[in-house]
């Protein structure tokens, strides 16, 4: 059984995921921290006598790149080790210690000394530890990191402690990239870059660092002076040429004219470099000339629009797992080579299930060309099957301000979750392929999602929000959006009377088990299949028969459930180890042309009539139905 990528045997062990980590505000300073370190385990916070041996950052123990193979249990505590140089040259006037995720709490050492803490396993922090590293000389780092798992209410994800089905391993610790840079003591902290498509400008806010801000970014020098507020110059290029540019003070709003701008599109997905400079410091980023939303087509019919046209969501679920990283893929390429295989296969959407990817991910998909869906982390205690499993069949819908029946009885766990909701807005909003947010799915830990909805939008309002996505629909939000397994894809009478677009923001799942890919003797899935060809027919079947005759009636996207397989579940379109597509891709790919022209002729005129003119009525052409099918 294969559980090791093709990218795995590849790794060099001195420069393990060595890009540098954040393409929108990117410095030359990087000094990557990842490679071999030492680790430990321990049942209380007292810093280990001995240690257990190396452990390759940034896999967590319980992958198999790591070279641990062990499980944190809850209560216990993991400890990281290694000795810090920092380069000749290196340092400008601050250091800063970056780390991408760390899951769930812990604290940061260096020479024994406590220099910062952080809780939550998805999100990046940095901390200024300018005073504890001095330059030219060997410093201890060392991280205690605990993780009480799927035990706690905190956001796990899919993880689980007794994995099985549809929920997986659980991991821990650093799972995402360690790094250090140095930065000028007034240095840019961040960017908030707007484009207004309508207006053919780029709103930007440079962040200058603060005396009271960490370094995620601040220094501790002040950022103010006699004069006022320091003065940030922005430059938009095009293909290295200046196309305009912006001076103002740290804080402000700069706009800069984007006359006949290039649309950011799948199809075109063109990027226009940013260059800013705060003092001396000069980051480079980009920007994605884009609109979306949801807006009546001509025929009326609410749809999900980019750049102020309908356009057909066709995306593939995807978890970010695999079988020898878990969270953590092997390499860069290992994430291209994903993006690239659902392009190919005809797909324009990726909904990020239940997870925050390193920010690499999503600059693949912003230069690539894939429109993102991405959900938040959920949380929570145990979730009740009445809640989160009958509504797969049964037309149950549950008002979501009753908190214990969704298992959200603590008010710091909803609290947690808040604020990590407008933490993840707020890291991603720059990217241009993300779309649209889920705050909750299928009711695990889904509390007062109406409330998400508003917060979403406080802080980023130009992006669609799908509120509950499958099952105790609120009302609220852009989008009415369902999950169909069990059941035919059947279109409401009353879709889009609400003015909310309708996707179907998973079904299939259908699966095909492959000797020699699989991970155990368990097979998950939602209709099995015995051979690349069955399972093809099959998804085109579903698509000609139940999704294609929908999108007249207002369907305007739909998640396919899913990307990879996973662990148990053997219903992905690859197979875990990447190495074999598990369908004919030019059919895939044919009859997802099919559903983009159906939606072409549903929402323009001078598209649908000729169209309707041309054919005739008759049933969708489809192979027969394949005699190896059976259900799950």
């Amino acid at each position: 059984m294969s559980r090791r990528t093709p990218w795995a045997d590849a790794i060099d062990p001195a420069a393990v995921l060595p890009e540098y980590p954040r393409p929108q505000l990117a410095r030359d300073s990087h000094l990557s921290l990842n490679g071999w370190w030492e680790h430990a385990f321990t049942v209380d916070d007292r810093r280990p006598r001995a240690w257990a041996g190396a452990i390759l950052v940034p896999f967590s123990p319980e992958a198999e790149l790591s070279g641990v193979g062990r499980q944190l249990q809850p209560g216990e505590h993991l400890w990281y080790r290694r000795t810090v140089r920092l380069p000749e040259g290196f340092l400008v006037d601050r250091v800063v210690l970056h780390f991408g995720a760390v899951d769930q709490r812990c604290r940061v050492f260096v020479d024994d000394v406590l220099v910062g803490a952080h809780a939550g396993g998805y999100l990046p922090f940095s901390l200024d530890v300018t005073d504890a590293l001095a330059a030219g000389e060997e410093h201890e780092l060392v991280v205690d990191v605990v993780d009480p798992s799927d035990t706690s209410y905190h956001s796990r994800g899919k993880q689980s402690l007794k994995r099985g089905g549809i929920w997986y391993t659980a991991q821990s610790g650093i799972w995402q990239s360690v790094w250090i840079e140095s930065v000028p003591a007034l240095h840019v902290a961040g960017l908030d870059l707007r484009p207004r498509l309508d207006d053919e400008t780029v709103e930007v806010v440079v962040e200058a660092s603060t005396p009271h801000e960490p370094p995620t970014g601040g220094a501790t020098e002040p950022a103010t002076g006699p004069a006022g507020p320091p003065v940030a110059t922005v430059v938009l290029l095009a293909d290295g040429l200046e196309v305009a540019r912006a001076e103002g003070a740290a804080g402000a709003t700069l706009t800069l004219a984007v006359p006949q701008a290039r649309r950011w599109s799948p199809d075109d997905p063109y990027l226009y470099d940013v260059e800013v400079r705060l003092g001396d410091d000069l980051v480079r980023s980009y920007v994605g000339m884009r609109s979306v939303g949801v807006a009546p087509d001509a025929f009326g019919r609410p749809r999900l629009v980019l750049n102020g046209e309908p356009v057909f969501h066709a995306a593939v679920l995807d978890q970010g797992y695999w079988p020898d990283g878990l969270y953590t893929p092997p390499s860069d390429e290992a994430m291209v080579h994903d993006l690239t295989s659902m392009k190919a296969l005809g797909f324009n959407a990726v909904r990020k299930h239940i997870k925050i990817e390193p920010l690499r991910w999503y600059h693949h998909c912003d230069r690539l060309g894939l429109l993102v869906w991405q959900d938040m982390v959920n949380g929570g205690r145990r979730y009740n099957p009445a809640v989160i499993t009958a509504p797969v069949k049964l037309p149950v819908r549950l008002d979501d301000s009753r908190h214990r029946r969704f298992g959200r009885q603590d008010a710091s766990g909803r609290a947690e979750f808040t604020a990590e909701l407008e933490s993840t807005v707020r890291l991603l909003k720059n990217a241009p392929s993300v779309v649209v947010w889920v705050p909750f799915n299928e009711g695990w830990g889904q509390f007062d999602a109406l409330d998400a909805v508003e917060r979403v939008r406080e802080i980023d309002p130009s992006r669609v929000v799908d509120h509950a996505s499958g099952w105790h629909d609120q009302g609220g939000g852009d989008l009415l959006s369902l999950h169909v397994y069990f059941r035919r894809l059947k279109p409401g009478r009353d879709w889009g009377r609400d003015g909310r677009a309708v996707v179907v923001s998973e079904y299939g799942g259908y699966s095909l088990r492959l000797p020699g890919h699989e991970f155990s003797p368990r097979e998950f899935g939602y209709r099995r299949y015995r051979s690349v060809d069955a399972l093809t027919d099959g998804f085109v079947e579903l698509h000609r028969r139940e999704v294609l005759p929908a999108i007249a009636a207002g369907l305007s996207g739909i998640v396919y459930t899913q990307l990879s397989d996973v662990e148990d579940e053997l219903n992905g379109l690859l197979t875990a180890d990447r190495t074999v597509v598990k369908v004919d891709a030019d059919r895939v790919r044919d009859v997802l042309g099919e559903l983009f022209a159906e939606f072409a002729a549903a929402t323009t005129p001078e598209v649908a009539e000729p169209a309707r003119r041309a054919s005739a009525p008759r049933e969708p052409q489809v192979r027969p139905a394949p005699h190896e099918a059976e259900p799950a």
